[in-house]
């Protein structure tokens, strides 16, 4: 808890900057709100709110998961979740306690409804904004374009290898680990060309290619 407090408050401040011009990209690309609210499955099944800066049109009707050429992102919003910058709300949620830096990415209740008993040891943790699985799968939107059906090739295939990847790691999870995730997560966001190498190097995990 206590790096979750500190590095979340590091990287408001260094982000802050950026802050305002994409609150005005956000207003100028659609009429809404600025922020999107969406209700996850969090620790031990509760519910858990997460936020981030709203890169679809309002109130259009769809599927829970998005695929890069998904009709209801905006011009904005396609930047926006391309560079990871939609998610900078959630480090005001992880300063208040509701996600951690480094947990399993709390997933729609929809889709935890299908969790086997196994698949809801993930439920034991409080939920993160990284996780090695999420770094692996962080081109997942186009990786889900490419697919002939991206809602179920996320159901059966995405997210059942995010869950094992997810699994293993937060079996034997540590704080140095802990650091190593944040840290390939960080590359994976930043330097995405050399994200492969070093998440490998990191994590012990190949990084995800297409989907078969």
């Amino acid at each position: 808890r206590a790096l979750d407090i500190a590095g979340s408050l590091v990287a408001l401040v260094l982000s802050a900057p950026l802050w305002p011009a994409i609150a005005l990209a956000v207003r100028l690309s659609s009429p809404g709100p600025l922020l999107h609210r969406a209700v996850r499955v969090g620790r031990a099944g509760r519910p858990v709110t997460i936020h981030k800066f709203r890169s679809m049109v309002t109130g259009a009707p769809g599927a829970p998961v998005t695929a890069a050429d998904d009709p209801r992102v905006t011009r904005a919003g396609r930047i926006l979740r391309r560079t990871k910058l939609d998610e900078l709300p959630q480090l005001i949620d992880v300063l208040g306690g509701s996600l951690a830096l480094v947990g399993p990415r709390p997933e729609d209740p929809i889709y935890v409804e299908g969790y086997g008993a196994d698949e809801r040891d993930l439920l034991l943790h409080r939920p993160g904004l990284f996780s090695p699985a999420t770094i692996a799968f962080r081109d997942e939107e186009s990786i889900l374009a490419a697919a002939p059906d991206p809602q179920t090739a996320y159901r059966t295939v995405v997210l059942p290898r995010k869950i094992s990847i997810d699994l293993e790691y937060f079996a034997r999870r540590s704080v140095v680990r802990d650091l190593r995730v944040l840290a390939a997560g960080l590359v994976a966001v930043v330097r995405p060309e050399r994200a492969d190498a070093l998440c490998r190097w990191l994590l012990g995990h190949e990084i995800v290619g297409d989907l078969p």
